[in-house]
């Protein structure tokens, strides 16, 4: 793929209760080169609605956006996100619209609801040892929950993904992949997401990203990709072709997760190998989505 993108904004995201989140960060690089630079954050930090404002008005043409959580559940390992539950919707996008209904008194773009949902909760393993009696699907696949097919390719590939089901520990990505789908499900129209949407010819567009993948580009092991060191961010960026950001001292991993990526989305968007992974079926893609750089 040649030249289709301008910018590249990556989004490190946060499932986490409140208005206002330390843990969400947005940096954007450049086609043309130069450092990534952090979007600067209101004084409180970003909300969810601050992020989808930007993603639904003031995006700049031609970015590629990467938003660091699950754009859907598992489904291919059970033939449904919630098998044997006969409302269980047939798509991503059918899941969208579901959470955000189910959740549509919850502020802040939160996800509670869903996940309280009697018919839903018994899929998800919790705080205080609740774990549903359906979180491993019938033993479909581990003892870890289910996962995507993106998701076993990304254990394939040395990362350590964790199911979308579950809730619980520091790296858990179920809730910021619910309150996130929230926000796929309110640009509906406005930007495609691929791959359940197909990648439009021109325009803007959001990936999935998963940052541990970026990390891993720029010379990173999956248990050293949290960069809190400015040298090291510098060190990682000048391995994906980038110009650095310069000075020393700390910077938080939140930050330092978004600008890597962003400059790791710089450097590999063209290849058209990335958006076309072997394990990406028409099914998979309508129902469980992709992670970009999965392959």
């Amino acid at each position: 793929m040649s030249r289709r993108f301008d910018h590249f904004l990556a989004i490190d995201w946060s499932g986490a209760k409140g208005a206002r989140h330390k843990g969400i960060a947005l940096a954007i690089a450049d086609a043309d080169g130069g450092p990534p630079v952090l979007v600067d954050a209101p004084k409180r930090g970003w909300s969810r609605e601050d992020v989808l404002a930007i993603l639904r008005d003031d995006l700049p043409a031609n970015t590629l956006v990467g938003m660091d959580l699950g754009i859907a559940l598992p489904f291919a390992d059970c033939g449904a996100f919630f098998p044997g539950w006969e409302d269980s919707p047939p798509d991503a996008k059918s899941l969208w619209a579901l959470i955000d209904a189910i959740c549509a008194g919850e502020p802040h773009l939160g996800s509670g609801p869903f996940v309280d949902h009697p018919d839903i909760a018994p899929f998800y393993r919790r705080h205080n040892g609740r774990e549903g009696a359906r979180f491993r699907c019938d033993g479909a696949f581990h003892g870890r929950g289910r996962f995507r097919v993106a998701e076993q390719v990304q254990a394939a590939m040395g990362c350590r993904p964790y199911s979308n089901f579950n809730l619980v520990g520091a790296a858990q990505v179920g809730k910021s992949s619910l309150t996130g789908m929230r926000v796929l499900h309110r640009l509906a129209g406005t930007l495609p997401v691929w791959p359940i949407d197909p990648l439009p010819e021109t325009g803007s567009a959001i990936v999935e990203i998963y940052t541990t993948i970026a990390a891993m580009a720029a010379g990173r092991g999956v248990s050293a990709s949290k960069i809190r060191d400015r040298e090291q961010l510098d060190a990682a960026l000048a391995q994906l072709g980038s110009e650095g950001l310069g000075g020393t001292g700390p910077v938080d991993d939140h930050s330092s997760d978004a600008l890597l990526t962003a400059a790791w989305l710089r450097a590999v968007a063209h290849d058209t190998a990335i958006w076309q992974p072997p394990a990406l079926t028409p099914e998979v893609a309508r129902t469980e989505g992709w992670t970009f750089g999965a392959i």
